[in-house]
């Protein structure tokens, strides 16, 4: 599994206009093939930032089956002119947390 990570600064005066859209706009891309799933987190210490974490079965369903599908059009359309600046978009896998003994 691959883990997106988006942190995302919304434009002053827009975070619940960003809100609905974003509600409105996840069923976009939980309808791509390799999408396990996804969640918005607000933050605590800044009004107009929020997390994004989307979880996919490989780099690829992302980078390649969302990024370059129609879908992400749609996407971007409803939520890229809330950004400011765009967002860094970064991708983590687990490490084991124990160490192997065999």
């Amino acid at each position: 599994m691959v883990l997106e990570v988006a942190i995302l600064d919304i434009r002053e005066g827009q975070t619940k206009d960003f809100e609905k859209a974003f509600k409105k706009a996840s069923p976009l891309i939980a309808s791509i093939p390799g999408y396990i799933s996804h969640e918005l987190r607000k933050s605590v210490e800044g009004a107009h930032r929020y997390i994004l974490l989307v979880s996919w079965e490989k780099l690829e369903d992302h980078t390649i089956s969302f990024r370059q599908s129609e879908v992400y059009k749609d996407w971007k359309k409803s939520l890229h002119h809330f950004y400011d600046p765009f967002p860094v978009v970064e991708h983590y896998v687990s490490l084991p947390l124990q160490e192997d003994t065999k």
